[in-house]
């Protein structure tokens, strides 16, 4: 890329930056160990304290993935199991206040307005929940892990290394899904992939090529303008 001009550099990674979303519908098209590969060797690249290199990665195709997939629904689809599974760690805050609470609220009902499941259909939205578990029918699911004796500064790291992956598939024309949904099953995943016990679950992901027909990939998240979140000292 340093060999390109200024502009079209510029473009290409702007361009790589901008067009990433949650994609929440995939085609079964494979996509190849090389090019997975290649995904995480770049993604490698982010900095990290020291260069701890606090990222471990479970990638699962075929079998592997589906038997996760069966396990994962099993305990989810089983309201008294489903109460037995938390999450490790708190991804969201415990009170939810303003801005964060509207942002949250408007995706929420932006996505179920467009699979026009509405605020009472509960058996509608725990299946459209459900769809993280088989990584919204992606044919490679990541799960990723941290060791346990790692401290705040290498979970900012590990957001680094997420970014990178969901960037660099971009740049091969394959879209992503980042999922926290993954975390409250995480001794179900333990369990299925052999985790050691310094393993903890930070998120899943799903990579694939996005189904443009589908209905949920035609959400369109906003952002909030730089005015609103930056203050420039001179």
């Amino acid at each position: 890329m340093s060999e390109l001009p200024p502009n079209e550099r510029q473009a290409a990674v702007d361009g790589a930056i901008t067009s990433r979303r949650s994609v929440r519908a995939f085609l079964p098209t494979p996509v190849a160990e090389a090019t997975i590969r290649e995904i995480l060797e770049v993604a490698a690249r982010a900095p990290s304290g020291t260069n701890t290199q606090p990222w471990r990665v479970h990638v699962l195709t075929g079998a592997a993935r589906q038997r996760l997939s069966d396990a994962i629904l099993a305990a989810y689809d089983d309201p008294a199991e489903r109460a037995q599974h938390s999450e490790e760690y708190d991804y969201y805050p415990r009170e939810w206040v303003s801005p964060y609470i509207d942002r949250r609220r408007k995706i929420g009902w932006d996505l179920y307005g467009l699979l026009e499941i509405g605020k009472t259909d509960k058996d509608k939205m725990h299946a459209q929940h459900g769809r993280n578990y088989v990584f919204f029918g992606a044919p490679v699911g990541f799960i990723f892990t941290i060791d346990r004796i790692l401290a705040q500064g290498s979970w900012l790291d590990y957001g680094m290394f997420l970014e990178n992956i969901m960037v660099a598939a971009r740049g091969r024309g394959l879209d992503t899904c980042p999922q926290a949904a993954f975390t409250q099953f995480h001794r179900v995943i333990k369990r299925e992939l052999g985790l050691a016990d310094h393993e903890m679950v930070v998120c899943g992901m799903a990579l694939g090529v996005a189904d443009p027909d589908a209905v949920a990939n035609r959400l369109v998240t906003a952002r909030a303008a730089v005015d609103e979140f930056t203050t420039f000292h001179a």
